[in-house]
Parts: C-alpha cells; structure tokens; sequence
C-alpha cells in the first residue's frame, strides 16, 4: 500500500509534564527536534501514550495545535480527538484539521456505548464528514468493542475512513485485519516485526519514545525487505519492548525514556511514576539502547 499516507513509524508522542503537573512544551518542543534529528516522520499527538484520557479537552487541542506548530510541516501530524460524545470527537477532530493535522485517531463510543455494527458504522460516519482521514482504534480490553475483519470491510465503504490501529496484542486476529486487504495499523509493540512481515499498513508505535533512532532502523530495514537486519535490530529492542507491555504501559514508557535521554517527566495524576524497585529491570533491557540512542 505504497499510497497508504500513514506507512512507516507513526510516533505516539509522550505528553511532557512539569514538577506541577502542566503540560511542559519547552520539553516538548526539545524532544520533537531530537525525534525529527533521528528520522520520525510522523506523530500521534495526544496519544494513549500521551496521556489523551488525562487531558482536558482544551489542553488536547492545545497539544495538538502546539505540537502541529512546532512540527512546521516537516513530518506527519495525527491527532488522537476520541471523546464520550460524538458531538465532541466531531468538533475535535474539525480543530485538529484546522491546527494542521493529516488525519486523526479516533476510538470507537465507548463506556456502554453501541456495541452492534451499525451504531459503530454510524459514529465513524459521523466523524469522517469533518473531512480529514479517519484511523479507527482496535483496542478491544479497553473498550470491550472488537473490530473485526467483516466489521473493517464495513468501515472501509465510509468515505473518508483510512485504517484501523490494531492494539488487541493477538497476531492471529491482526494478520486476519489484514487479510482483508484493508490498510491495519499495528499498535501492538510486541508484535513490531512480525506484523511488519505480516503486511501492516504501518505502525502507532509508544515504545518509540525512548528508541527512536533503533525503531526507525528497524522501519527502514522491512521496508527493503531485510529480515536479517530487522532480526538484529529487533534483538535489541525485543526485551524492553515486551516488558513495558507486561503492565503498567505509560508509567513504564515515561521511565525509560528518562533513561535513555528523551525525558518526560512523572505521568500524571492518577498515574503515578514507576516504582523505584522496578527501575533496575527496566535500566537492564536497556544497557545497549541508552549508548546508541544519544545524539
């Protein structure tokens, strides 16, 4: 799917906080110049990893029109705007067009909303008028909605509807996505390579924060087709990409991209920062990443 506009790393950016628990954009401004010097070509502001349920909604678009400014056109932009009501993702998403993004990601109705086809279709339909490309968001543990392949066939007759991410973890189910020849998204980190040789459209890759440098490498080699050189680049990001998986994403996330230059701060509240006795396993899956991700 070389027209596929989404392809390739998408960065879901971590939010930067301060000691108080704003949105830091002097760091934020810091860290896109560094992810940009190491090759990202595209971000996901206000991203699960960006804390996106812990923003108000004027500080998301705030995010995301900051974020879009400092970018200056240089790489992608993709704006997370899902919200309870659809009323809200509709006028999110019409602020993320207006700040300059190149599409959005957007969950589907959530906390008893519809869980049948025809209320998920008619969301998405909703959203998609606003007029910018829409990535629809399979992450199924989190808001008991699956997507499935006969339910993305129906997605993809919505004018205007790109892609889903698929952040379910289960490669049986996202290969069948793709199998369906429709552009997935793999949002899963511990499935990077695999899902790369199964044929993603792509990747909305957190982990990506404290590796930047490696995980590019790792885009660029599969794009070639190289499978030796993705096993090798693979072999060292696989450990710390399977621990922050194991619990505790985003806390996990924000530790180790302390550790290896790209700081962020504490998550915030009701996040707490990663207890200390778990730094060391952390620091560990590391100890390479850390010198060759310095620049």
């Amino acid at each position: 799917m070389s027209d596929f506009q989404f392809s390739g790393l998408n960065l879901a950016i971590a939010t930067p906080f301060d000691v108080a628990g704003g949105i830091d954009y002097g760091r934020l401004e810091h860290n896109v110049e560094r992810y940009l010097k190491a090759g990202v070509k595209s971000f996901l502001f206000s991203s699960g990893t960006g804390m996106h349920v812990y923003l108000s909604k004027s500080e998301s678009e705030e995010l995301i029109r900051r974020g879009a400014g400092m970018v200056n056109g240089r790489a992608r932009v993709i704006a997370q705007t899902s919200a309870l009501l659809v009323e809200e993702v509709v006028e999110r998403t019409a602020r993320a067009r207006d700040a300059g993004a190149s599409g959005v990601m957007v969950l589907p109705p959530f906390f008893e909303g519809p869980s049948d086809d025809e209320g998920i279709l008619d969301f998405y339909a909703e959203v998609a008028k606003v007029g910018l490309p829409v990535i629809g968001y399979n992450v199924p543990q989190a808001v008991g909605v699956a997507v499935t392949p006969d339910l993305l066939d129906k997605l993809n007759e919505i004018p205007g509807f790109c892609a889903v991410k698929d952040s379910g973890g289960d490669l049986a189910k996202q290969s069948s996505l793709i199998r369906t020849g429709n552009c997935v998204i793999n949002g899963a980190d511990p499935l990077v390579p695999y899902a790369l040789y199964a044929g993603c459209s792509g990747l909305i890759w957190g982990g990506a924060n404290f590796a930047p440098r490696t995980c590019v490498e790792v885009v660029n080699a599969a794009a070639k087709g190289d499978w030796v050189e993705v096993r090798k680049l693979w072999s060292l990001l696989e450990a710390s990409m399977n621990l922050i998986w194991e619990g505790d994403y985003v806390q996990s996330v924000y530790a180790a991209s302390e550790l290896t230059g790209y700081g962020v701060g504490s998550p915030r509240k009701p996040l707490r920062a990663l207890p200390a006795e778990r730094l060391p396993a952390i620091r560990k899956c590391l100890e390479t990443l850390m010198e060759r991700e310095a620049i």
